[in-house]
């Protein structure tokens, strides 16, 4: 199945679930889940604070998960609740998953949390990777999770 074909606003919903999740426990309000067919194969939310890991963003830890885990990762779609940091942006290149959904841009997230905005994905991406991004997928939803949270 393509991805373009993927249910995005459903797949969505569950990544700012997760987002939502890590805020209530005292996490920064990040969530994400990867896809395959159209169906949700895992999920994680921000462990940063909870875990005492810098390395703990959602994004990152499913990257890690599907290069591990899994001989499928360039069939993996990534839902996130926040467009990954430069971090993130990089083990996901790595671990060579087919896209990136998010909600809210890099840019915006960090007008709502009032600092500066990292380097966009899609520079990240564009060094050697085939990463297709697709971004805004329930926007005012995802901007309410980091309004309530900072």
């Amino acid at each position: 199945m393509d991805s373009h074909d993927f249910d995005h606003e459903a797949h969505m919903e569950q990544a700012i679930d997760c987002a939502r999740e890590a805020a209530a426990r005292g996490d920064e309000p990040y969530g994400s889940v990867l896809v395959r067919d159209d169906e949700v194969v895992m999920h994680a939310r921000n462990a940063v604070v909870t875990e005492n890991d810098l390395r703990a963003h959602p994004e990152l830890t499913l990257a890690k998960r599907a290069a591990a885990e899994r001989d499928d990762a360039s069939e993996l779609v990534m839902y996130t609740s926040t467009e990954p940091c430069p971090m993130c942006s990089g083990g996901i290149a790595i671990a060579g998953l087919d896209a990136v959904v998010y909600s809210v841009s890099g840019e915006r997230a960090a007008e709502l949390r009032g600092g500066s905005p990292l380097l966009p994905s899609t520079e990240v991406f564009a060094r050697g990777s085939d990463v297709e991004v697709v971004p805004d997928v329930l926007q005012e939803e995802g901007e309410m999770v980091h309004r309530e949270h900072w």
